[in-house]
């Protein structure tokens, strides 16, 4: 886990094969069940929008639009992160990084991009860390038990 303002990182082990932890970080319908609504395609410079819950404190519209930057099928997926509508200069990127582990897998969230000096990247970083550890990959974990293999 590292704590500096400009990136999160959380690592969890997963006890499921790197091909379903696969099928949950790119098919639509399955990252809506644990991270948000979206037209997401697993190709690279497709660009695609998810839709959230608004949270004003920090100028989040509820609108995220992303692009996917790089892919490795059943190992790494980056996106860029930025809000679609507000004020918010966060223009991040997060990495999911898989890698086969006993009789399971081995996920690596990194997102980085936050500036410390700026007062709502501060925030961004604070509520966005204890969402990915706290709620976000609880709900992937939940979301993996519930898919067919």
């Amino acid at each position: 886990m590292n704590e500096q303002l400009t990136t999160i990182e959380v690592e969890e082990f997963l006890p499921y094969e790197p091909a379903k932890v696969w099928r949950a970080l790119t098919e639509p319908g399955l990252i809506a069940r644990w991270l948000m609504e979206n037209d997401f395609q697993a190709t690279v410079g497709h660009q695609f929008q998810m839709r959230g819950i608004p949270v004003p404190a920090v100028g989040f519209s509820g609108l995220v639009a992303s692009e996917v930057l790089d892919l490795e099928t059943e190992k790494l997926l980056r996106i860029s992160w930025r809000d679609a509508q507000s004020g918010n200069s966060l223009n991040s990127t997060v990495t999911w990084s898989i890698t086969p582990e006993d009789a399971g897998t081995r996920l690596l969230l990194v997102h980085d991009g936050f500036e410390p000096g700026e007062p709502t990247h501060v925030a961004s970083h604070r509520i966005m860390s204890g969402g990915w550890r706290n709620h976000v990959l609880p709900r992937l974990g939940q979301a993996l038990a519930e898919m067919d293999s």
